[in-house]
C-alpha cells in the first residue's frame, strides 16, 4: 500500500504543481508505474477546475467562470499537456523527416503551427463548455480531464517510445504499460461517467478513441511511435472531442 501511495504521489508531482510530501521523488521505476494513475490525477485537476467554476459562478458570468476554470486547470498542470500539443503542431507541421520532427518538438520555442493550434484548441474548449448545460459543467470538466488522460495512456500502451536519448525526464512515463496498468487506468478514467446516470454518456469513448487512432496513425507514419509530447497532444484532442460529443449527445439523444 505504501508503495502504491508513493507511485500515486509520483504521478501527482510529475503532472501537476500540487505540493507532495518531501519523501516523493522522481524515481524512474515509480514514474513508469505511475502511468496507471494519470486518469486519477486528471480527476483531481478537473475537480479543481470544477470547484473554481462553481465558486466563480456565484459572482461572475458563465463565460468568465469557464475561463477561470480553464486558467485553474492550466496553472495546476503547468500547461504540461498544452505544451505537448503545441510541440506536436510545430513538429509535424514544420518537419518532413523523423529526425527533423523530433528536433522541432524538443525545441522550447513556440512556432506558428504551435501558436495557431493552441489558440484554436483552447477556443474550442471554451466554446464547447459554454454550450454545455451549466449544471453539468463541473462533472463534464472532471470527466473530460479524467477520460482524456486514459485515452492518452492507451497511446503509451499501443505505440513504442521513439526518442533515443536518456536525458528526457518524460521518458520513464512514456514507456510501455502492462495489461494490468492499462486496466487500472481505464477504471479510473471511466469512473466519473457513472455519475451522469445515463448509459448514453459512455458513447463518448468511441469518438475519443477514434481521435487517438487518427493521431497515432500520423505518429506511426512519421516517427514510428510516440513521445511524451504525442501523449499530451492525444490528451488535449480527446478532451475537446469529449466536450463536443457530450454536447451532441445532449442535443440529439439525451
Amino acid at each position: 500500500m505504501k508503495k502504491e501511495i508513493h507511485i500515486f504521489f509520483t504521478a501527482l508531482m510529475f503532472f501537476t504543481r500540487i505540493p507532495c510530501p518531501k519523501w516523493v521523488n522522481h524515481n524512474p521505476q515509480y514514474l513508469r508505474l505511475s502511468s496507471k494513475y494519470f486518469p486519477l490525477v486528471g480527476s483531481i485537476v478537473g475537480g479543481i477546475g470544477a470547484l473554481v467554476f462553481y465558486g466563480a459562478s456565484f459572482i461572475f458570468s458563465v463565460e468568465i467562470s469557464i475561463l477561470l476554470s480553464m486558467l485553474a486547470t492550466i496553472y495546476t498542470t503547468g500547461a504540461f499537456h498544452e505544451d505537448g500539443f503545441a510541440d506536436v503542431c510545430d513538429g509535424f507541421g514544420g518537419g518532413w523527416t523523423k529526425s527533423k520532427i523530433l528536433l522541432i518538438m524538443k525545441d522550447s520555442r513556440l512556432g506558428t503551427y504551435g501558436t495557431t493550434g493552441l489558440l484554436l484548441i483552447l477556443s474550442i474548449k471554451f466554446a464547447a463548455l459554454r454550450e454545455t448545460e451549466m449544471h453539468y459543467i463541473p462533472l463534464v470538466l472532471i470527466s473530460g480531464h479524467s477520460l482524456s488522460r486514459f485515452i492518452a495512456t492507451t497511446l503509451i500502451f499501443t505505440h513504442p517510445y521513439v526518442r533515443d536519448t536518456d536525458d528526457s525526464k518524460v521518458k520513464p512515463a512514456a514507456k510501455s504499460m502492462s495489461i494490468n496498468m492499462i486496466i487500472t487506468s481505464g477504471i479510473f478514467g471511466i469512473a466519473p461517467l457513472f455519475f451522469f446516470k445515463n448509459p448514453w454518456v459512455f458513447f463518448v469513448i468511441v469518438p475519443m478513441y477514434i481521435s487517438k487512432m487518427f493521431l497515432a496513425a500520423k505518429f506511426k507514419k512519421w516517427i514510428g511511435g510516440q513521445t511524451g509530447d504525442c501523449a499530451g497532444a492525444v490528451q488535449q484532442l480527446s478532451e475537446v472531442v469529449f466536450y463536443l460529443t457530450f454536447i451532441s449527445l445532449w442535443k440529439f439523444i439525451w
